[in-house]
């Protein structure tokens, strides 16, 4: 079983992936959590997965309380998290009961915020699935619940004591959450693994038949990439940043469409736009967007704002970036790529450029 880890001194921890989840109590034994611990899920995984896993932690001694939280982004607000906070005092949850968050990047992101804030923290587990959480989310401590007026808007950075990957759940995935897990997997291709990202033009058969072999190191390599960055830089005081190509125009979509469009498709989106800007701002050459674009397509994801159902104003999305969390100062950060794996964090781009690349 590969292990890759994430070196953040004494807040240190595994990803394992092809972890089973009929072995996911074991795995937690010896990691000085209470007997207590709080399944958090939504009802659709619940259905699938969920017994596996409750079976799998009492056979190994923990006390389990299931929590349910209704499927979607619109549900990762402070609302849900309260909800979370009276079921764990409701039921005299301590600080070393653990919560363990089973599902996608909603439920890891809302079950790691609550970790963060109940009691002042308690340790919390990651067991994601989906690509994109695998990918993505699940790893590198970012935890937070969205705000009316952006994503994200309110969170803390905050460490998961352990990551385990069952991929096998990948192949009960609808297929356009599937692909949307593939933007994140893109990229890291773009900005930090040109290898990564020929294996992904020339392994798409096999990706998108979920070939275990393929699943296996597209999972691997992503986490990896993404464990050497969060190691250098576990606060977003500047290498982090990097994680955030695509992000920047693809949250402003997130927002104004009202989270009725997938993470991924919307990052997707924004790949494409940040690919164009570098190409406008001459950090690179017409291959490098031609091959984002190319390969974004390829993998049924959308290219630009025509895909949209309700596009949104090039106003509306500008004005939306700006209170992006990332802004400093009142200016944007972007994540250009100068080559494929290979980008530059900057806040010296054009606005004109921006808008006019949006409107066409």
């Amino acid at each position: 079983m590969p292990i890759v880890n994430v070196s953040l001194g004494d807040r240190s921890y595994d990803i394992e992936i092809g972890a089973s989840l009929d072995r996911a109590g074991e795995r937690l034994q010896g990691l000085g959590f209470g007997r207590k611990m709080a399944l958090v899920t939504n009802p659709t995984v619940k259905k699938l997965y969920g017994s596996r896993l409750v079976d799998s932690l009492k056979a190994a001694g923990f006390l389990v309380l299931s929590i349910e939280v209704p499927d979607g982004e619109r549900y990762k607000n402070l609302d849900w998290a309260n909800a979370i906070y009276t079921a764990l005092l409701t039921n005299s949850f301590d600080r070393q009961s653990a919560l363990v968050a089973l599902g996608g990047g909603v439920i890891g992101d809302l079950t790691g915020f609550a970790a963060a804030t109940y009691m002042r923290g308690v340790p919390f587990v990651q067991v994601p699935t989906t690509l994109l959480a695998m990918v993505d989310s699940s790893v590198g401590g970012k935890t937070g619940v969205n705000h009316g007026m952006g994503k994200n808007m309110i969170g803390a950075f905050y460490q998961p004591k352990r990551v385990l990957m069952d991929l096998d759940v990948l192949t009960s995935l609808p297929r356009e959450e599937f692909l949307s897990g593939m933007a994140e997997v893109i990229k890291y291709g773009v900005i930090r693994d040109a290898v990564l990202f020929e294996y992904l033009e020339t392994n798409r058969d096999r990706i998108q038949a979920l070939d275990p072999d393929a699943l296996g190191h597209i999972v691997r390599r992503s986490c990896e990439i993404k464990a050497e960055v969060v190691g250098r830089d576990e606060r977003e005081g500047g290498l982090r940043a990097i994680l955030n190509f695509g992000h920047t125009v693809g949250h402003a979509i997130e927002t104004a469409e009202q989270y009725t469009v997938r993470h991924g498709e919307a990052v997707a989106i924004g790949m494409v736009y940040a690919s164009r800007l570098a190409r406008e701002s001459g950090l690179c050459d017409a291959s490098v967007p031609e091959r984002v674009e190319r390969l974004i397509r390829s993998y049924g994801l959308p290219c630009d704002l025509s895909a949209l159902k309700r596009r949104p104003g090039v106003t509306e999305l500008m004005d939306t970036m700006q209170v992006d969390k990332k802004a400093e100062a009142g200016k944007v950060k972007f994540v250009l790529p100068r080559r494929i794996g290979d980008a530059v964090i900057t806040k010296e781009w054009d606005e004109g450029r921006l808008r006019g690349l949006l409107a066409g």
